[in-house]
């Protein structure tokens, strides 16, 4: 079996669905905070597209315990700069890290308030690991990152975002980008500078929960075939067994 388009717009609509659930709930139980931090913190909403990414793992012959999406199979993976941090999909076969995914999102109404955080969060989980590769902390095969973003699709994301008068002037290319274009752009540099060796990017709302790929490079099926490309790779060397 391989995993479908329909599997990829499946899941983004069930992330909608069991987000907007979340929301709803939280707000009965007065539990919501601040924004939309209580939808965001419920830890299930990505739960469709963890699976979503398992069934490539399974389909490939991984036994279910070497595939990890939830926090009691142990997520965490050693650093450098930080002993050990937990990522949201993890898949390790015989001591080898065969994949590590982040899954993140970023919604609206006010979207630069999470913008940097979420930028700052995909480099630093990046550089740590890489670096702690570097320090032979993965052993046998180097390992394979992937990212997986949501970026919520309003006018708030679509609307060009101005950049501060600083100390020194911005790369042209974020003169008038909106939050939507500053995120195509930002995945593209992460994938060219070999950070995560594949980002899906997708723009989408509860409303229409269709995803819409801004950017070819970043869409579902090139992320696909980059994920099938590791598992072709790692099957050439024995694995998994």
């Amino acid at each position: 079996m391989t995993v479908t388009r329909k599997d990829f717009e499946d899941a983004i609509a069930a992330y909608w669905g069991v987000k907007e659930l979340q929301g709803e709930q939280s707000a009965i139980r007065n539990a919501v905070g601040a924004g939309t931090a209580g939808s965001v913190r419920g830890g299930k909403h990505f739960d469709s597209i963890a699976t979503l990414i398992a069934q490539f793992f399974i389909h490939a012959g991984y036994p279910k315990e070497s595939i990890r999406v939830k926090t009691s199979q142990r997520l965490e993976l050693p650093g450098y700069y930080r002993p050990q941090k937990q990522w949201d999909v993890v898949v390790v076969h015989e001591g080898v890290l065969v994949a590590a995914f982040e899954l993140k999102a970023l919604g609206g109404p006010s979207y630069g308030n999470n913008y940097n955080n979420r930028v700052e969060e995909a480099l630093g989980s990046a550089v740590d690991l890489r670096r702690a590769a570097l320090a032979e902390l993965f052993p046998r095969e180097k390992p394979w990152l992937g990212y997986f973003f949501i970026m919520e699709d309003s006018d708030g994301s679509r609307r060009p975002v101005k950049t501060a008068t600083g100390a020194l002037p911005v790369d042209n290319i974020w003169h008038g980008a909106s939050y939507q274009d500053r995120f195509g752009i930002f995945c593209r540099r992460l994938v060219d500078e070999q950070l995560y060796d594949a980002v899906c990017y997708v723009t989408s709302s509860a409303a229409d929960p269709y995803p819409k790929e801004p950017v070819d490079s970043l869409d579902w099926r090139h992320f696909a075939a980059a994920i099938n490309a590791r598992l072709t790779y790692l099957k050439e060397l024995g694995l998994p067994r």
